[in-house]
């Protein structure tokens, strides 16, 4: 049994697909709204008929491999792009100029002039976004790179460059950020230091919107999250569902033979294979290792041989988004 084949049958049966409740979602506001978003470059389809809903104050992370699609989107849903065929809205209105004060970006590497200071780079990005120098110093205060603004942009490391990049999407004091891969290209501190920043506008209650290709850093920074693979949408919900660890199996009985004729009709389990002489079982969601025990007993099979082991979350994101084998 195929597992991504699985989870496009679980998602089109509504069972794989985790979303808020109803009256949650009420309670909510509407942050951005995608609906049927497609773009191409010549014959390579980037985007296919993407839907995503993010609400206020969810910290939403888009994560991929390379190639899946991700910066795409979301240089789309900031007018860098246009798309083929879809459309988008922000805050429950169509695109328009005036949102962009509420909206502070990151996308891919941040270009700022090499021989000005921190503050005439971000003086100008205020210029541009027709906003005041009031917010200059705070948002160096809170990339910690306040006592470097009289250098050069030149003189920054890479980790001090991405996180003057997002300084400059803090200007402003947006209601939303919009960060491609920040931590992209950064050794551990780096990417330590851009964490401790993301997670701070978290928690003072600004919407984040991340695309990124590290499972690890969604799942510390962001609460949702959405997995694509060459501009499709493969899953999305809940990072603490959709992310969650698998329960995974090894049984062995007199006859394994028989024994894998029982599970292979069990709604009990998603996928079987056999290993150095054992059947290993992955369960559906709320299986037990008790539920398991029962309905080999009930099927007349005893169980010798019962071990739990768990899928990491690496395993499961990494066969989600495997390319398809060559023969």
């Amino acid at each position: 049994m195929n597992w991504e084949k699985k989870t496009f049958q679980k998602r089109k049966s509504g069972w794989f697909v985790l979303n808020f409740s109803p009256s949650l979602q009420t309670n909510m506001n509407e942050i951005l709204s995608i609906r049927g978003l497609s773009k191409s470059y010549r014959n390579i389809r980037a985007l296919n008929k993407l839907n995503l809903e993010i609400k206020e104050g969810q910290a939403y992370g888009i994560l991929g491999p390379n190639g899946s699609g991700k910066t795409t989107t979301l240089s789309i849903i900031m007018g860098i792009l246009k798309a083929d065929q879809g459309s988008f809205s922000w805050f429950g209105e169509a695109p328009a100029p005036g949102q962009r004060r509420a909206i502070g970006s990151l996308i891919e590497n941040p270009h700022f002039y090499p021989y000005l200071s921190l503050v005439r780079n971000l003086q100008i990005v205020c210029d541009i976004k027709q906003i005041s120098y009031e917010s200059i110093e705070p948002a160096l205060e809170s990339t910690k790179l306040l006592k470097r603004k009289r250098s050069r942009f030149s003189t920054l490391s890479l980790g001090m460059k991405q996180r003057l990049g997002i300084a400059a999407a803090l200007l402003g004091n947006p209601k939303v950020l919009v960060l491609d891969e920040p931590t992209n290209g950064l050794d551990p501190e780096g990417i330590a230091e851009v964490r401790e920043i993301i997670l701070q506008q978290v928690e003072r209650g600004s919407t984040l919107i991340m695309a990124s290709h590290i499972l690890n850093e969604v799942e510390k920074i962001c609460d949702h999250v959405a997995i694509l693979k060459k501009g499709e949408l493969l899953a999305d919900g809940p990072v603490r569902e959709l992310l969650a660890e698998e329960e995974i199996l090894e049984v062995g009985a007199a006859d394994n033979q028989a024994l894998l004729s029982v599970f292979s009709e069990s709604e009990l389990v998603k996928d079987l294979h056999t290993e150095n002489g054992l059947l290993i079982l992955t369960l559906t969601r709320g299986t037990t290792a008790a539920d398991i025990n029962l309905y080999a007993h009930r099927h007349k099979q005893t169980l010798h041989h019962m071990n739990s082991r768990k899928r990491s979350l690496e395993a499961q994101f990494l066969e989600l988004v495997k390319e398809d084998q060559i023969p």
